[in-house]
């Protein structure tokens, strides 16, 4: 029933981007393991990686635009949400390691073998196991923001306000996981995973295997906001978007919906960062940062506010070229092309790439609606 729903309610677009991610989810892959590297077709493992972090950031980008977008919640803080996901899963990998790290300890990461700890700590308990793990990378970021906006959107905290609060949010993390009393591997971070469900993380085959899923969950990602936004909850969403006054005036609980789409986009935001951190290979408190949060408002904004697809797209595009630019001798001046960017897109691109290029696309389409001049009568 559900499925039937999607399929009933899906745009061409989306169904062009479910295509391509599906297809990639398995062409893909199957290009990176049985082509062999003198092949024109052959993808290497390295660009397999990178393209599986840029569709990691697209899934944080499809969660930000389903609060932003739909919702008109401008959250700065979704970074947070991102890496906790991220730390949540770097737990497990940590404890994966077991007596093969430096200082052989089967317990405790190394890390905290080096910091003299002495046990391990209780909120590290049941991270050996893998439902575990997962189950974490969803209730701890989605308890935070479900916490965090039962307050503040019980308060009636709009605006600029809000994201201001949600940017404190995130640097307050940052701050925390920076000590080492934490004990969460302080600046450093955890890194040196060995294994993932018993596979080798360097491995090709877990490689292509992390990517694959990283393409599936995108797609899960999406077509769960997309069921919001096309269903009765998604018309209201939009219209506490349009005018949230006007909507709690009509007796709607303005303040539940709210909730309700932000702590299902934490969650989403939570997910992209625990496929992130196998791929990468590190997660440190660095991913709190609050220009992480702005950076991803940049990329729904340049793909397309309000279009989901777009803003996957703008997060693809924009850490493309932070990854061309960032390796030549443009790199001094990349943070300087990305707020050119923003402006741009604010100024003259207001519905992002997508959305101008939909409305382009519509403009020829249209049929000429000038009616045609009538004859002049005879004389």
């Amino acid at each position: 029933m559900i499925t039937r729903f999607l399929l009933q309610n899906m745009d061409k677009r989306g169904g062009i981007f479910l295509a391509i991610l599906l297809g990639s989810a398995v062409l893909v892959p199957l290009s990176n393991l049985l082509l062999p590297a003198s092949s024109p077709f052959h993808v290497p493992t390295s660009t397999l990686s990178l393209w599986g972090k840029y569709l990691c950031y697209a899934l944080l980008a499809v969660s930000l635009d389903l609060v932003w977008g739909y919702c008109g919640i401008l959250s700065l803080g979704h970074g947070a949400f991102f890496a906790l996901g991220g730390y949540a899963m770097g737990m497990y990998l940590m404890r994966q390691i077991g007596s093969r790290g430096v200082y052989g300890n089967p317990i405790l990461p190394d890390f905290m073998v080096f910091l003299n700890w002495q046990e391990l700590p209780w909120y590290w308990w049941g991270f050996s196991s893998f439902p575990f793990a997962m189950l974490m990378v969803l209730a701890v970021p989605g308890l935070l923001a479900f916490v965090f906006g039962w307050f503040a959107f019980r308060s009636r905290v709009t605006g600029v306000y809000l994201s201001i609060i949600t940017q404190a949010l995130t640097y307050a993390l940052l701050l925390a996981f920076f000590r080492n009393d934490m004990g969460f591997g302080g600046n450093n971070g955890l890194t040196d995973f060995k294994d993932i469900l018993g596979f080798n993380i360097q491995a090709q085959a877990t490689r292509a295997a992390l990517f694959s899923l990283t393409c599936i969950m995108l797609a899960a990602g999406f077509l769960i906001a997309r069921g919001i936004v096309v269903s009765k909850l998604g018309k209201v969403v939009t219209a506490i978007r349009d005018a949230e006054s006007r909507t709690r005036f009509l007796g709607y609980r303005v303040d539940r919906f709210k909730l309700f789409v932000f702590t299902v986009s934490a969650c989403m935001a939570g997910v992209a960062g625990a496929l992130y951190v196998p791929q990468v290979g590190i997660i440190n408190p660095s991913e709190f940062a609050p220009a992480n949060s702005i950076e991803t408002v940049i990329w729904v904004a340049v793909g397309g506010r309000g279009t989901l697809v777009g803003a996957a797209l703008g997060a693809v595009v924009v850490n493309w070229a932070k990854t061309l630019f960032t390796s030549g001798f443009m790199a001094p001046y990349w943070l300087f092309a990305l707020g050119g960017l923003f402006v741009v897109v604010t100024l003259f691109l207001p519905k992002g790439i997508l959305g101008t290029a939909e409305a382009i696309w519509a403009r020829r389409r249209k049929p000429d609606s000038t009616p045609a001049a009538e004859p002049a009568p005879a004389e």
